[in-house]
Order: C-alpha cells, then structure tokens, then sequence
C-alpha cells in the first residue's frame, strides 16, 4: 500500500521506518515547500499534492497545522485518515475545548478571548493565576503567557496584543484563557483507534518539561484506576471524533483525577519509547489502523525512559555502550531548540532501568540536557521504594 503523509519531519521518518517491513510505502508533503519526497532519504519526486493523493491508497498526517486548502484536497479524498475535523481540533484550540466539552471529558477551566474587555472578564470570572495560549500557532511552549498578579494584567495584555497583531491574518487568532491547574506531575495516553471503533492504550507516560518543551517520558507499569481513567477518556474523545490512527492525550494528574490538557491527533513525541519498550511502535500501530490492519499489542514489555536531543547534532557515542540504550537522530539541520533526535533506554525492572538511566545522564552534559540528571536521581529514588 501507499501511504501519503502530511508533513516531512520525523514522525513521517519513523512511520516511513516502522512500515517498510509490512511493505507499506510511505511519502511526505512538505506544506512548507509544497514538494512531495521520501521522508528518510529526502529524494524529491515530481508530484503536485493532487498527483501525491491520487496515487496514494491513503493520506494521514504527522502534525496539525496543515493549511486548511490542503486539508481540503485531502478530505476530498476520501483516503484521509484521521478525518479534517480531529486535525483542525488539534491545530485550534478554541476546536479542541469544543471538543473535550462535547466528549464529556474533564479540562481546565476556560473563556475564549479575543479583546481586552474579553481578556479583564476572563480574570474576573476565572480567577488568578491563569495560563493564557493562543488558540493557533501554539506548541512547545510557544504562544503562551501566565498571569499571576492583576497589576500585570495591563502588560501581558500588551504582549498577546502584539502577537496577535503579527499573526497570519487568513484564520481569526484569539486566546484561550484556562484556569492554572495545581497538578501533581504530567502524563500522557498514547492509543490508537481502526476504523471499526475497536481501540488500545499504551501505558500512561509521565513526562517532565523544560521550558516548555518535553525533556523526558518515563514509562513505566501504571496504576491500573488511573490508567482506566484515561482509556475511558480516550475512548470518549476518539468516539467523538470517529477518528482512525494513533491519539494523543496530555493530562494534568490532581490527585487520582485527570484532567486533558491537550490533545494530538498524530503519533506523540511522548509516545517515541514505543519504540523499544513495547510490543509494536506507536508508528507502526498508526499505520496498521489507517491501512485497516489488525492493531497491535501495546503491551509495556519493559520500563523505558526516552530522552530528547533538543539543538544538539552530536552525542557522545559511550551512550551506545550502554545495555539497551538506542540512539534516534532525525537527520536535521543543527538549530538551538529544534528537536534533533532522542534516546531510548530500557530496563527489566524499574530499579535497572534507573541505575542505567542515571549512567546515561553522567554522558549528557547540563548544558544541553539541563534538569535530566535531576530527573535520574529521582527516578533512582523512586526506585528504592519499589
């Protein structure tokens, strides 16, 4: 089969990957470009986006912000796997809380704002502090804003005045405003969903952020009410959307409840230690569900850590000593902040993969990896309770 994927970054790299032994043929479509290539080899072929989903048995997607004209040619289709409606959902997040509300699933409060009377009734209704994003062009800690104190209301106002004033004019910008969530750590449900409505879940992961960005995903055997939970919520939100291929949910934990926070209609950055810690990948899961293959086991097979390579092109080769341990580059251009590849490291049991993922962070300097020692030490503590 042939498989056309929006986008040409990683994720399609690894779906190209993860499908070659079922001998499915995956593509990209760059939307920046408008050049149609193979996503690992970077060979560029001589297609319009229109030839590329003719010829394609299905089209998917590897990110959400795809340009609506584009998402119209594949819709059109009839290949388009996940459908426009959960894409636009993760790319808007005005769409998304729609979403979430619709689902009956539990999210931070919130009010849509687009004016600064908007913005002060915002405050007045959903108190302080509140976590301000942009309803699109958000991610990785891009478009947001927090606001603690009312006598700085005036000046973060100021600053989403002027980025909404830059923003491409072809779509309405606007903010949502959410109530700041006192969360006791973040985590992450990984599940896929065929065209039958039949759906599995990979273990939730705990993630740790630096500056907004991910840093780490732990994955280890989970606690079987919250992991219920959050099966519970997936279903709910994907049924609602009548979505097909791999979902993404991001949850603030407050105690034994889940909140999402946001939702990812694609393969998950969080979802990478798939890739050796469990039955069959996330990317290879994706891929079964939008050819109408049989879904794989997403059974935990081993605790694993993932850890991102984030502006960095080289890592020191002693990390691939290291028993179990797998290194992921992407095949990018060096850039501070872009996300340049991760490592994968695993153990039989808790305790082992914490002893080698403390040997790990010895290699990663702080100054690229800031905060992922730390987060071995803890990991490593945790451990000893176990």
């Amino acid at each position: 089969m042939n498989v056309l994927v929006m986008g040409a970054g990683q994720l399609a790299r690894m779906m190209a990957l993860a499908g070659a032994p079922l001998n499915l043929h995956v593509t990209a479509y760059d939307v920046n470009s408008a050049k149609v290539q193979h996503p690992v080899t970077g060979e560029i072929y001589p297609l319009t986006l229109e030839q590329a989903v003719a010829a394609a048995d299905v089209v998917t997607s590897e990110f959400e912000h795809i340009p609506y004209p584009v998402q119209a040619v594949c819709e059109a289709s009839g290949k388009f796997k996940p459908n426009s409606t959960a894409i636009k959902a993760g790319g808007d997040r005005r769409q998304e809380k729609a979403l979430l509300d619709a689902a009956g699933v539990a999210n931070a409060g919130y009010r849509i704002v687009q004016t600064e009377t908007e913005f002060m009734l915002a405050i007045n209704e959903l108190g302080l502090p509140l976590v301000l994003k942009s309803a699109l062009a958000g991610y990785d800690g891009k478009g947001q804003w927090r606001l603690k104190h009312a006598e700085d209301a005036a000046l973060v106002w100021a600053d989403i005045a002027a980025f909404m004033a830059g923003a491409d004019h072809s779509l309405p910008q606007a903010i949502v405003a959410e109530q700041f969530v006192r969360f006791d750590r973040e985590v992450s449900l990984v599940g896929v969903r065929n065209e039958h409505g039949d759906t599995v879940v990979y273990p939730l992961t705990e993630n740790h952020h630096v500056n907004g960005v991910l840093s780490v995903s732990l994955a280890l055997p989970s606690q079987a009410a919250l992991q219920q939970q959050a099966k519970q919520m997936f279903d709910a939100v994907a049924s609602q959307l009548q979505y097909v291929g791999v979902l993404a949910l991001e949850f603030f934990q407050v105690g034994e409840q889940l909140l999402v926070n946001e939702i990812a209609p694609r393969v998950h950055n969080s979802g990478h230690w798939t890739q050796q810690g469990a039955d069959t990948c996330q990317f290879e899961n994706h891929l079964r569900a939008v050819c109408g293959l049989p879904l794989g086991s997403t059974t935990l097979v081993r605790p694993t850590v993932m850890v991102n390579i984030l502006g960095e092109d080289y890592v020191n080769p002693a990390v691939l000593s290291l028993p179990s341990c797998h290194l992921h580059w992407y095949g990018k251009t060096k850039r501070a902040g872009r996300k340049m590849g991760h490592i994968n490291i695993c153990g039989a049991t808790a305790k082992e993969l914490a002893e080698r993922f403390s040997t790990l962070s010895a290699l990663l300097p702080e100054s690229s990896f800031p905060e992922v020692a730390q987060m071995a030490t803890k990991l490593r503590e945790r451990a000893k309770q176990i």
